[in-house]
């Protein structure tokens, strides 16, 4: 036995027993090395040991209880408990331990108790709950722990269902006692799981105080769990418009992405390869858990290529996506070439989209994020006049001869869903050789893009439109730039017809109720302006005669001695007291006396 401990040895009557050890001198400064290997509980208390080194207990292999409680320990190694197969509690409580090494725990398959209380712990990892799940006692009371986790939520087996037993590999109900009190805890949407679990009553989880209180924000400090009410943090989900952009050399690029999750989440660009991104970046919040970020990349070289990422983060988590720009030479896109934004499956923080873009100018990337209602008009003036302006600027100038006796009339919208659309249009003084061009956008920008066709069809098809949008489409002859006319609003809203014939049999609805309210509403004015324009004299007698009631004021007559003398006698008043009450009211009267020969009373 080590010179500043005491064992004592527990023997039985079959001739087997254990041994436990006690060391509590106070000039202890480490563990001791020479304890018995049979010790089966070994409890060091009240020293001066700052630290438990590596494999400190390693030959101790029956050791079932390990107590290290109120010293100065302030260190321990991820392998100061290694080899001890068969411990099934340790308390660390009362010591100065900021951090504890969680991954030791899987040294010990069969620890079901751990303490850590009155520590000055101020965070527990996201990983912590995989070793934690075997445990049937956690206490984390008296420590400065300001918030757990979402993850470890999710993970752990209190929080997440039923405890797996590892000997019958089947779902059995355990008692697992928690301690969280006298923590600082901030109360935000991270702990959210943890506060509405508090107020689960359940016999299977047990809190050692389920007084537990906020400290943080100011508008929560010293609200306990059980009343304070807090939204449920959300994991970010980012998306991008693109995730291929190909422009010639020279352009300019808009990168955007959008972002969703509780708290907002924050935004930030980086490239795959670590290079520095000094490009602008303008952000925004248009509402609550809703962010975007465009980066604008201006006069792109060769040098600006390669996989841009978009990573969103808040307090639940973090998320990412890639757009991968390619930049072509000048030869390759000297001829504007017919592109179609095409849409791919949406995964489920990432939408795979592909453009192409041939304009030498500048190359957009825009995602709208507002969704637009039905609004289908005949054509914009601006647009229109802009488009008109740019005459051989545009994209309209890559055909060779102008015709100029074609013309394109009644261009309409026949079929369009979320991302399609259908064109048709009749073309005259058409050849066999005569050929149209198409160009469509959103509505309201100047840039708009061709789209092939077939000279001998006078339908085209528009695929990959986003849906919610409005969009502009001109078909003009080959070389002309379009008119008003030959232009067409349209959104793609999904509109049917199901939708239209409930419109048309509201309206009838509603006339239907027109047709039988009027008459009335007639009826009704016509009485009162009957009644308005009686003669005065007559509605005046009417009232008088309907309204009030006459009668004559009783009053009491002094009583004499003749035995036939009347009590009541008959006296006449004004006018005013004859109009008294009104007839259609219920009317009681009381005669109460003050004295004889005093003037009556009487109470209606």
């Amino acid at each position: 036995c080590p010179s500043q401990c005491t064992c004592v040895y527990h023997g039985r009557s079959d001739g087997t027993g254990t041994r436990s050890v006690l060391c509590n001198d106070p000039d202890m400064y480490e563990i001791p090395v020479n304890v018995p290997v049979d010790t089966v509980k070994l409890r060091i208390e009240k020293t001066v040991i700052r630290r438990i080194p590596t494999e400190a207990f390693y030959y101790l292999v029956d050791l079932k209880y390990l107590w290290v409680t109120y010293n100065c320990v302030a260190n321990i190694d991820i392998s100061s408990f290694y080899n001890l197969k068969q411990l099934h509690e340790l308390r660390l409580d009362g010591n100065l331990l900021s951090t504890f090494p969680w991954e030791s725990l899987a040294e010990m398959p069969n620890l079901r108790t751990l303490d850590l209380h009155n520590n000055k712990l101020t965070s527990i990892p996201a990983d912590a709950g995989r070793y934690l799940r075997n445990l049937t006692y956690l206490d984390l009371s008296s420590n400065k722990l300001t918030t757990l986790p979402s993850d470890l939520m999710d993970i752990w087996p209190p929080f997440s269902g039923a405890i797996v037993s590892k000997n019958t590999d089947i779902l059995v109900t355990q008692r697992v006692i928690l301690g969280f009190q006298d923590n600082p805890w901030f109360c935000d949407c991270r702990i959210s799981k943890l506060i509405e679990f508090s107020k689960i009553v359940d016999t299977s989880v047990v809190l050692l105080d389920p007084l537990v209180s906020c400290s943080g924000p100011e508008s929560l400090a010293g609200i306990l769990f059980q009343r304070a009410e807090l939204e449920q943090c959300l994991k970010p989900s980012v998306m991008t418009s693109a995730t291929k952009i190909t422009s010639p050399l020279g352009s300019n690029v808009l990168l955007r992405c959008d972002a969703t999750g509780y708290p907002t989440p924050q935004l930030t660009w980086n490239r795959s390869d670590n290079i520095p991104v000094n490009y602008t970046v303008i952000q925004e919040t248009p509402g609550e858990g809703v962010r975007w970020s465009i980066m604008s990349l201006t006069g792109i070289s060769y040098k600006d290529a390669g996989e841009y990422r978009c990573k969103a983060k808040n307090l639940a988590g973090m998320s990412e996506a890639a757009v991968t720009v390619t930049v072509l030479e000048s030869e390759q896109t000297a001829t504007p070439l017919p592109t179609t934004p095409t849409t791919t499956a949406l995964a489920s923080t990432e939408r795979s989209t592909s453009m192409t873009f041939t304009d030498k100018k500048q190359s957009r990337l825009m995602l709208d994020g507002k969704k637009v209602s039905k609004a289908v008009s005949n054509g914009s003036k601006k647009q229109i006049g802009d488009l008109s302006k740019k005459g051989e600027d545009t994209s309209l100038n890559t055909a060779g001869t102008v015709e100029q006796n074609v013309a394109v009339k009644n261009l309409r919208v026949i079929s369009e869903t979320d991302e399609r659309v259908t064109l048709t249009w009749k073309t005259v003084n058409a050849t066999g050789n005569s050929a149209v061009t198409v160009l469509y956008s959103k509505y309201g920008e100047k840039d708009m893009l061709p789209l092939s066709t077939d000279s001998n069809k006078n339908k085209v098809t528009i695929d990959g439109l986003q849906p919610s949008t409005q969009y502009m489409a001109c078909v003009s002859p080959k070389g002309m730039p379009p008119t008003k006319e030959q232009c067409v609003v349209f959104s793609t809203d999904g509109l049917n017809d199901e939708s239209s014939s409930e419109f048309s049999i509201l309206i009838v609805t509603s006339s239907a109720a027109c047709v039988v309210v009027l008459p009335l509403i007639f009826f009704l004015l016509y009485k009162v302006l009957k009644l308005h324009l009686k003669p005065k004299s007559a509605k005046e007698a009417e009232l008088a005669k309907e309204t009030y009631v006459q009668f004559e004021t009783l009053s009491l007559k002094p009583r004499t001695l003749g035995a036939g003398d009347q009590l009541w006698a008959r006296r006449y008043t004004d006018e005013s007291e004859r109009l008294l009450l009104c007839s259609r009211s219920s009317m009681d009267s009381q005669m109460t006396f003050k004295s004889e020969g005093s003037r009556s009373e009487y109470l209606c």
